[in-house]
């Protein structure tokens, strides 16, 4: 008993730790975007989502690379699929719910617009290396690791995109707050804005790293077997510095930031996890990373009409979290009919 209470105490405090050093990060990566020259949406689609990202990728990386047993590699491809569900539903929930409790609203501004109809753009690339990704699950061949090279590309060709969009923001949401490594400099320097965003960044890896380690002692405790916790609780860890990120984001009201770096976070999950797990693993999906999947590309279906259809709303979003609650439902169905 003694050692549950200490491992949910570390999870809490852990959790605790990733929010602060999170303040940290959003406040540095800002000042970074902004001494680069980088548009607004470009620091979240890609300097703060790579960031934030690495949690995950960690946990494919290790897991799938490293892992000596059938049940780490499961835990490892488990939390590629998990990761998209978790952000599609539960980080763009956050962002829905945040907003109700604050009473605000998405601002209708050319900036706002322009980045929605940038968002739909990422849905639909999503959504399509998604297929692709799922398709490569039902089928064997000799050729299938190289395939992996290809999602690399793509994620490389996605910020290409992003840091050739236009850098100026004309429309920006709000000042940027002092760097807090440099409190009292009107302007901080280059350096010492990089420094904090490595350093709250570092922090974040090895508190994500805690985390996860948390859920995986309790998984047993639980009675999940290790793709149940690689599908319901491994990402809902491994994607806490974006859901954080969003929760800072919009309660200092910059929605296009905590948007913009959901989004690209998903590119990156779309992509990276996904080349590790083909090039050290057979990729072959069962039942219930096809659920996990299935339930994925519901989510992003919706999202997709949604943005481009410019009717994004916060209840919208809200509701997202809604189809997490249903996946959760049917994989512990699917289980404990076997």
């Amino acid at each position: 008993m003694a050692s549950l209470w200490v491992t949910v105490a570390l999870l809490l405090g852990s959790a605790v730790v990733i929010y602060l050093s999170c303040e940290y990060f959003v406040n540095g990566v800002e000042w970074v975007g902004h001494k680069l020259a980088v548009g607004e949406k470009a620091t979240g689609t890609v300097l703060a989502a790579f960031g934030t990202a690495l949690p995950e990728s960690v946990v494919t990386l290790v897991a799938v690379a490293f892992g000596g047993t059938a049940a780490a590699k499961d835990l490892g491809v488990g939390a590629a699929l998990g990761g998209p569900l978790a952000l599609a539903t539960i980080a763009y929930a956050t962002v829905g719910i945040m907003l109700l409790l604050s009473r605000r609203r998405l601002a209708d501004t050319p900036a706002m617009r322009a980045d929605l109809r940038g968002l739909s753009r990422d849905q639909g690339w999503f959504l399509a290396i998604f297929v692709v990704k799922i398709a490569l699950g039902l089928v064997l061949f000799t050729l299938k690791p190289w395939l992996g090279i290809l999602f690399l590309a793509a994620y490389a060709l996605y910020v290409r995109q992003e840091m050739r969009a236009d850098g100026d923001d004309d429309d920006a949401e709000g000042a940027l707050e002092p760097l807090r490594f440099q409190p009292n400099a009107e302007t901080p320097g280059t350096g010492i804005a990089i420094v904090q965003t490595l350093a709250a960044l570092a922090v974040i890896f090895f508190a994500s790293r805690l985390f996860v380690a948390q859920l995986e002692q309790l998984g047993p405790v639980l009675g999940l077997k290790p793709q149940l916790l690689a599908l319901l609780l491994s990402p809902i860890a491994t994607e806490l510095p974006e859901t954080m990120n969003a929760i800072i984001w919009v309660r200092q009201g910059k929605h296009r930031l905590a948007l913009a770096n959901i989004s690209g976070a998903m590119m990156i999950q779309a992509t990276i996890p996904t080349a590790l797990g083909l090039f050290f693993t057979p990729w072959l999906l069962d039942r219930s990373l096809l659920l996990a999947a299935g339930v994925t590309a519901l989510s992003i279906a919706v999202l997709f009409v949604a943005f481009r259809g410019g009717w994004i709303s916060r209840a919208l979003l809200a509701s997202m979290g809604l189809l997490y609650l249903l996946f959760a439902g049917l994989l512990i169905a699917l289980h404990l009919g076997r």
